[in-house]
């Protein structure tokens, strides 16, 4: 059961401004998934918002966490403490998020995740303050790797980056195989922004495993599919992304990419609403939004309309407001944040076109099927949450 304080005032706003920071990997391995994409994600969110709220300013800051969980937690704290920093946003990098999750717990303060995977953040690591928002490791999991067993994928060795993220999703899409028949071959772990990987490329040939799953995204996973190409791995063995972005498609190319399946919540090409959106956003950015950057703007919406609902930006208040509420927008329709802060929508898994199927700039991905809402992410009764009455 939540805890929710019920003596937030009536229309009152703290420091007279509503201030939302952007934490976000701003010149690294993920920047390009995450950094000015996603700071121009909420920047529009509060532009569309009418730019108050209560009467109040609303107020966009931003900063780089360097992928390292230490600088991210110590920003987050000082934001907390002395910035006046109510919520903050995309938190991009598994370790980072859940640094900064642990001191949004101590500070009572909300964050809401969507550039990261790692479960704990609804599980150990859950709160009234933390929302895990775009998707995560189980929905991952049970997307991608559940489809590729079910084509006939039985056998699995996994490449995957050597820390929470890549750990994570190794552990869930093992769990997957093994309860759909298939068997774990063996795993090579690697560290962030690794550059040659022949040597891993080359544990996962002699496994002689049918798929090989690579857990990690951006340009590791760029540099992985290149290099198991150029090494023959790819003529028998078949490569399961666990996790790509439309950028590591566009980074790749479709002549590299082409057949590749992949599970994501959001694709700007979906429908009108989505693409209206990107087109704005690619205005704005450069290139077309991914999922994470849609979820930015549509959670930043979804706290702004809570803070209106509640008429306060009192955190147990908003908190009481976001879990009641049903999210209908570009991002998904009938999205709900449960008790443990899993926002819970629908799933999509996707495969990436031939060159002969795309007709133009980022028309990369057609869609396979939808992972129903109920179905995508963990279910309360396997949770972790002290939050989630058993």
């Amino acid at each position: 059961m939540l805890a929710f304080g019920a003596s937030a005032a009536s229309a009152q706003i703290s420091d007279d401004v509503v201030r939302i920071g952007v934490l976000a990997d701003m010149s690294g391995i993920y920047s390009d998934l995450s950094g000015k994409g996603a700071v121009e994600a909420v920047k529009m969110a509060a532009e569309d918002f009418g730019g108050t709220v209560l009467g109040k300013k609303i107020d966009v800051v931003f900063a780089d966490h360097l992928n390292k969980p230490d600088i991210g937690a110590a920003k987050a704290r000082e934001w907390f403490d002395s910035g006046k920093v109510d919520m903050i946003n995309d938190l991009a990098n598994s370790g980072v998020a859940r640094a900064v999750a642990t001191v949004a717990k101590e500070k009572k303060r909300h964050i809401i995740v969507n550039g990261a995977s790692n479960m704990g953040i609804t599980n150990e690591l859950c709160s009234p303050y933390a929302i895990h928002y775009a998707y995560d490791a189980y929905s991952l999991a049970h997307g991608t790797g559940k489809a590729v067993v079910e084509q006939g994928g039985k056998t699995w060795f996994f490449l995957t980056v050597d820390f929470a993220f890549g750990i994570g999703l190794e552990e869930q899409v093992s769990s997957v195989v093994r309860a759909n028949g298939g068997r774990v071959a063996g795993a090579a772990r690697h560290p962030l922004a690794t550059t040659d990987f022949s040597s891993y490329i080359l544990q996962a040939q002699a496994s002689k495993a049918e798929i090989i799953g690579v857990a990690f995204t951006g340009a590791d996973a760029v540099n992985a599919i290149r290099a198991a190409a150029e090494f023959g791995a790819t003529k028998n063995q078949k490569l399961a992304a666990l996790l790509l972005w439309i950028e590591d498609v566009h980074a790749l190319g479709l002549d590299a990419a082409q057949g590749l399946l992949l599970t994501n919540a959001w694709y700007w090409d979906m429908n009108d609403e989505t693409r209206a959106f990107a087109k704005r956003f690619n205005e704005r950015v450069g290139k077309m939004p991914n999922m994470a950057q849609a979820a930015d703007y549509s959670s930043t919406m979804m706290y702004l309309n809570a803070v209106k609902a509640a008429g306060t930006d009192e955190p147990d208040a908003v908190s009481k407001k976001m879990r009641e509420m049903t999210v209908s927008d570009m991002f998904t329709k009938e999205g709900k944040v449960r008790v443990d802060g899993r926002f819970v929508h629908d799933m999509y898994l996707w495969q990436v076109k031939t060159p002969a199927e795309s007709k133009a700039p980022w028309d990369y991905l057609k869609p396979v099927s939808t992972i129903p809402a109920d179905q995508a992410f963990q279910p309360l009764s396997a949770s972790k949450c002290d939050l989630v009455k058993k």
